[in-house]
Order: C-alpha cells, then structure tokens, then sequence
C-alpha cells in the first residue's frame, strides 16, 4: 500500500507546479493572480488537511490529545510546506519556466531531505557510513535537475487555426 500513496504523490506533486501556473494566469490579474491562486491552495489545504482529518480522527474514535513536541513538529512542517508553495508562485512571478522550478525543487527537496535526516540522525560511525553510492546519488540528482532545466523541450508555438470556408453547394448560394 505504501508504494501506491508514494506514487499518488508523485504524480500529485508531479502536476502541483503546472496546475498553479495554470490556475495563476487563470486568474487574468498580471499583479495579484499568484496571490489568487495561493489562496485557493490555502483552501484546498483546508479541506483537504484539516477537514478529512477531523472527520477521521472523529470517526475512527481517536483520543484528542495532541502532545506538544508533535503539535509543534506537524505545525512547523505545515508552515514550511506553504513557504514552499508560496515561493512556487513568486518564482513563477520572477519569470521562472514551471518546468525549470518544478524540476529544481523535485531534484532539489530530496538532496535537503537527506542531509537534513543524516544531520537529525547520523549514521552509527559519522560521515565516514555514508556510501559512494549516496554521493553518487546526490551527484546525479544534481546533473538530472540541471540537465532537465537546460534541455528541457521549448513550448511550441500556437497551432494555426483553419480559415473559416463556405460551404459548398447548393446551400451556399441560400
């Protein structure tokens, strides 16, 4: 079951960035449609977030006890999630490509990831643990992400659209 929501994620964060510069220029506001489009990711997350939550804990009788050092661990973790979603949308608005963004922060949130999970839990032996294969790892993802944001394809300009024609035949005279 594990793998089935870690794709689900991938896919939902794979569409994250287009769907929001989609939803930004939707607005039709040049200056305040990425702050439009935030707030309806706000609103998502309130009824995503906190609404199927409640009805769950709820539902499945749960204790309502939220201890502090968890309260504050999730909140600070729901706050940088959003800093994170805010500044897709400022760097969409700095003229960031969503593809360029989107490829630095998926090759660039597990790199962060893993330094800062070695850092709160380090190896048994220090740095001296780590493998040529994790290097190697954050070497890769480095040259993918860089790779993907200067080679990636150039949109197409728009298709032509087809001249109006009459049509022929007898009705056409009418």
């Amino acid at each position: 079951m594990w793998l089935i929501f870690t794709l689900t994620t991938v896919v939902s964060w794979g569409v994250y960035g287009i769907m929001l510069h989609t939803g930004q220029l939707a607005m039709g506001d040049p200056v305040h449609g990425r702050t439009k489009a935030f707030l309806f990711v706000g609103l998502a997350y309130f009824l995503t977030a906190v609404l199927v939550p409640l009805a769950i804990l709820y539902f499945a009788g749960a204790e309502w006890s939220f201890p502090g050092k968890g309260l504050w661990w999730s909140l600070g973790a729901g706050i940088v999630g959003a800093i994170g979603a805010l500044c897709v949308l400022l760097a969409f608005g700095a003229k960031g490509h969503p593809v360029t963004v989107m490829t630095i922060v998926f090759a660039g949130a597990p790199i962060v990831n893993a330094f800062i999970a070695i850092a709160l839990h380090p190896p048994a032996n220090g740095w001296g643990d780590i493998k040529w294969q994790f290097v190697l790892g954050i070497v890769m993802a480095c040259a993918g992400g860089t790779l993907v944001s200067y080679y990636k394809p150039a949109p197409g300009g728009a298709k032509p659209v087809a001249p109006a024609v009459a049509p022929a035949g007898p009705t056409a005279a009418k």
